[in-house]
């Protein structure tokens, strides 16, 4: 199995964590250089025509893209330490602070990234207000995270899971638009400081 992959990317990130913390080894990694172009090309997009990484490319040559999708793969053929819930109930609960994750914070973490550093400006329309107004919502939504692990010790419960994933790899990237956890955050500071010292996230 191959990932196409840019390491530095937080959907790549993600799906890195997630193996790490499964215990799935054994796999290659392909690194493109999306600044370049790389996944512009056409050689790419017959593996996947949106053109996004990561993509993970089985034996077989079947391609699944969407970096969540990647990990629901995973979660189905290894059981062990399952991060996307194992009763109907965690499952659901735990989907439902993912989708959070992604909408509310790493989708403006982009969104602002994109939208306010130019990084590509070649190829996509930047709207630099719309970046900052992403910004603006990224701060937002943390205080809201704050105050919603002032009763939980992880995002989805009692157990580590994929939205925390999702968030730390949101938080992390989001040094690059220069928005980080305030000093009052104490709940996020400490959920941060205990997610941010599993072996995994060095992945």
């Amino acid at each position: 199995m191959k990932i196409y992959e840019a390491a530095t990317a937080p959907n790549a990130r993600r799906v890195r964590i997630f193996l790490h913390e499964k215990n799935i080894t054994g796999i290659e990694f392909v690194q493109m250089d999306i600044l370049r172009g790389d996944n512009l090309t056409e050689a790419f997009k017959q593996k996947n025509p949106l053109a996004k990484i990561p993509i993970l490319e089985l034996d077989d040559g079947t391609v699944i893209s969407e970096s969540v999708a990647i990990c629901r793969y995973f979660e189905e053929i290894n059981a062990e330490h399952p991060l996307m819930g194992s009763s109907p109930l965690e499952k659901a609960i735990i989907e439902q602070w993912q989708r959070r994750m992604e909408l509310s914070l790493l989708m403006p973490t982009g969104m602002c990234f994109q939208h306010t550093s130019g990084y590509f400006k070649d190829r996509m329309n930047v709207v630099p207000d719309w970046g900052k107004e992403c910004g603006e919502n990224v701060k937002k939504f943390l205080a809201f995270l704050d105050q919603h692990l002032a009763s939980s010790e992880y995002i989805a419960g009692d157990s580590f899971s994929i939205a925390d994933i999702t968030a730390l790899i949101s938080i992390d990237f989001n040094r690059v638009n220069n928005i980080r956890i305030a000093d009052e955050q104490q709940h996020l500071k400490r959920w941060y400081a205990n997610v941010s010292s599993r072996p995994s996230a060095k992945a």
